[in-house]
């Protein structure tokens, strides 16, 4: 009786019959010119029938000895049809990550995630055998977050390159990464890595939860994962944390995160996350105290002037030019003479030109897209103030401005200042520097309703006491390594202890 196709629980399990289960598998794959299928006989007498299917580009030459199916293969002609079958069963070849399918969707599944799938005749399972895979670029310095002194490796688009490179940093049993799948027709892997002594239980439900949220044709880069899983998406600012460098994501498990990853995207999730967090760069901890508190200090200024600094000048020449020392006063007026535009129109046509840009640095190819954002930046303005369309000191606060957003680590935050900064734009044009503290008002309140999976989002500014404190000697300032001895408030309770001094027992209590 013909199954309806339209009833969806319904699974082909697999026979002995060779004949059927090509058949069904067939069936269920249809005609694609990348798909390689084989037909071959096995044994001493060639008398045992097995069925091959791989993806062109995934599978090696199955007739020399460098590919594995070769060599399983080859292992099999010399075996009887018995000892074929029972080898199989139990991997007595010890092939690596060879796994067995009851059903035949199973191993459609198994072949499109890059193995090759073997139906042997009188053998109800379906075998998936790694070979060469899809391929992958080799492993590369991470494009963002650069650092002067640290590991030069960041993550490829390989999701098992990708958590090798964690394990490769902590080789603990207590290291634990669990798969799912998400994407009904991409099925793409999606690995959660954390700790299992340090991470709380409740967090770990809760991401599940939330990728399990949505049922979506496809996921192609972690991106996807980050909007269909943040609480507040109207927010500007980033919920979760993103790095393309492992030892930032050993560094963030090591304090009780979690880290998602997700196949074909070389960017890794870290959640939850605070604020606190996107100002941090991976060398803070690996330079001493001083530099790395005064990288920081400067970050955090950074952060204020990138979205203030437009705002503010236009508060002080529209509406409070008191509060300038005259001598500066009368210097802003003769740049702006001849300047037929208000200097609102003037920000905003500098601030729009610079962010064509940078998007057109980022657009254009190779060395084209770095010589573009310096060269452009001083051929427009340079243009413009000789064209008396906008006055020097324009250009000075707007390139001031966008300095400011580069040197805040995280590509994603920085951008959600470079939005805000529009924002006080358009409050200091009409309010003046009570527009300027409107704005600061606003901001700080969003701020204060944010969470990353129940952690405060101005974590440790507020509530620091929830961990004795110590979550305030890694933040503004970092204070010296051996006084860091406690883990963020991301550890469960009970492993907050992250270093002791073995021979003082003082300095332990």
């Amino acid at each position: 009786m013909a199954v309806p196709t339209f009833f969806i629980g319904w699974e082909n399990e697999m026979e002995k019959e060779l004949e059927k289960n090509k058949k069904a598998f067939l069936a269920l794959l249809g005609e694609s010119a990348d798909i390689k299928k084989k037909t071959m006989q096995l044994g001493r007498k060639k008398d045992v029938g097995c069925f091959i299917a791989y993806i062109e580009v995934t599978g090696g030459s199955f007739l020399f000895e460098n590919s594995v199916v070769g060599k399983l293969l080859n292992q099999f002609c010399g075996m009887t049809g018995d000892e074929i079958r029972k080898s199989l069963a139990v991997n007595a070849l010890g092939i690596s990550d060879m796994t067995l399918f009851d059903t035949v969707e199973e191993a459609v599944d198994g072949m499109f995630a890059g193995d090759v799938i073997l139906f042997v005749d009188g053998f109800a399972q379906a075998v998936k055998i790694p070979d060469k895979g899809y391929p992958a670029m080799s492993l590369q310095p991470p494009d963002s977050e650069k650092v002067i002194r640290g590991s030069k490796e960041g993550f490829m688009d390989s999701i098992k390159v990708n958590s090798a490179l964690i394990r490769k940093r902590l080789r603990t049993p207590k290291l634990k990464v669990e798969e799912i799948r998400v994407g009904t027709r991409t099925k793409t892997n999606v690995d959660i890595v954390y700790m299992e002594d340090l991470v709380y239980p409740g967090l770990l439900e809760e991401i599940k939860k939330r990728l399990g949220r949505y049922e979506i044709d496809g996921v192609l880069d972690s991106g996807m994962i980050e909007q269909l899983s943040e609480e507040k998406w109207y927010s500007p600012f980033p919920q979760f944390q993103t790095t393309q460098r492992p030892d930032r994501a050993a560094m963030s498990i090591l304090e009780g995160r979690v880290i998602v990853l997700v196949d074909n995207s070389p960017t890794g999730l870290i959640l939850p996350t605070d604020y606190n967090s996107f100002i941090k760069t991976s060398d803070d901890m690996y330079n001493r105290w001083e530099i790395a508190s005064f990288g920081r200090i400067l970050r955090y200024m950074a952060a204020f002037f990138a979205m203030t600094v437009p705002g503010l000048y236009l508060a002080v020449t529209n509406f409070h030019t008191q509060v300038l020392p005259t001598t500066l006063l009368l210097s802003f007026a003769a740049a702006r003479q001849g300047v037929p535009f208000p200097a609102v129109v003037e920000v905003l046509l500098m601030e729009i030109a610079f962010e064509l840009l940078r998007e057109a640095g980022v657009r254009l190819p190779g060395a084209m897209g770095n010589t573009i954002g310096i060269v452009g930046g001083l051929i427009i303005g340079q243009a413009a103030v000789e064209a008396n369309i906008v006055s020097p000191i324009v250009v000075i606060v707007v390139a001031f401005t966008a300095l400011c957003s580069f040197a805040i680590p995280n590509e994603e935050f920085a951008t959600s200042f470079r939005l805000i900064k529009f924002l006080f734009i358009f409050l200091c044009s009409w309010l003046g520097f009570y527009g300027f503290l409107y704005g600061l008002l606003l901001v700080l309140i969003h701020l204060s309703h944010l969470k990353s999976f129940g952690i405060p989002y101005l974590m440790p500014f507020v509530g620091a006491d929830l961990n004795q404190y110590d979550d305030e000697r890694d933040s503004l300032i970092r204070q010296p390594l051996f006084l860091m001895r406690r883990r963020p408030i991301y550890a469960r309770r009970d492993q907050r202890v992250r270093l002791r001094r073995k021979d003082k027992d003082v300095f332990n209590k």
